[in-house]
């Protein structure tokens, strides 16, 4: 038997599913529960136990993780006769990885504490490859002893893990994120428009882009996409314009002007309404062919 703490793993997407098999590997029994059956099911080839209900994954569980989409996912779980405040444990440990609202995280918390659950909010960037590698960032709000709890936890899954404050801290951390990596993709997709207008190698401009100033984690990551218009999702236009949503409210509660991200909002904003939301972020690329006059 295992000395590590018992993990329940709600949510079991494109993040989750890597995620919840890292903690298997690193020797955790991770008992998960997610509405698809075929993702159950890889949990349980990767050495996980699939759950039949979120009240069975954590009833027994020391640590539970959700990884879901958005705030009413995040409230849907969490609240109610079967959700997870109801039937965890009193003593557990909440660890929320989703990208929500910074106030979704303050009010969970407060709801938890009256039944003896902690809470951390733990949103990660680094996308679907860096949920596989285990490299991912992750950002955490919540009390330090139960960081200090949840860091060899947060070890098997990324490599840059710091406690940003209190409740909804790391939300508010992760909107930030998610801003500065909407207006860089939106300024390689430019760039790289401008480019092959110029008549330009791509390829070598990118690599040699690359190793200078311009140079950046998500031009690293995204530049196959580019190049090839490879735009299977790691991580959905959908999800980021929720997220530009949640940063542009956060910063109008707190009179912070974003003039530049507003802008890239309304960009991914009207890239969704084109119908192209199931496709990775790194398609805002499209959006810049079409009003450059390309016909995608």
């Amino acid at each position: 038997m295992s000395n590590l703490p018992k993990i329940a793993w709600i949510g079991l997407g494109i993040m989750g599913s890597p995620m919840a098999e890292n903690l298997v590997k690193a020797g955790y029994d991770v008992t998960g529960f997610t509405l698809e059956k075929d993702k159950l099911d890889r949990l349980a080839a990767a050495g996980g136990i699939a759950a039949g209900s979120i009240a069975g994954a954590v009833r027994d569980a020391d640590v539970i993780i959700t990884m879901v989409p958005a705030s009413p996912q995040v409230e849907a779980i969490a609240y109610g006769p079967e959700g997870i405040l109801d039937n965890a444990r009193s003593g557990a440990l909440l660890i929320d990885m989703s990208s929500i609202t910074p106030q979704t995280s303050v009010d969970l918390a407060k709801a938890a504490k009256e039944k003896g659950i902690r809470v951390l909010d733990a949103p990660v960037s680094g996308g679907e490859a860096g949920a596989i590698e285990a490299v991912l960032s992750i950002m955490v709000g919540g009390e330090q002893a139960d960081f200090d709890e949840a860091e060899p936890i947060f070890e098997a899954l990324g490599k840059t893990i710091v406690l940003c404050g209190p409740h909804g801290s790391g939300q508010t951390v992760k909107a930030a994120n998610q801003l500065i990596v909407a207006v860089n993709i939106q300024a390689c997709a430019e760039a790289v428009v401008f480019l092959e207008k110029s008549g330009v190698d791509l390829k070598a401009a990118l690599d040699v882009l690359g190793g200078g100033l311009a140079g950046s984690t998500v031009l690293t990551r995204k530049k196959d996409n580019f190049l090839q218009r490879d735009f299977k999702p790691g991580f959905r236009i959908d999800l980021h314009h929720k997220d530009m949503g949640i940063v542009t409210d956060a910063a109008r509660n707190v009179g912070a002007a974003l003039p530049v991200g507003a802008v890239v909002a309304q960009l991914v904003a009207s890239l969704r309404a084109q119908g192209d939301g199931g496709l990775d972020h790194s398609a805002l690329l499209r959006a810049v062919e079409r009003l450059s006059g390309a016909q995608v």
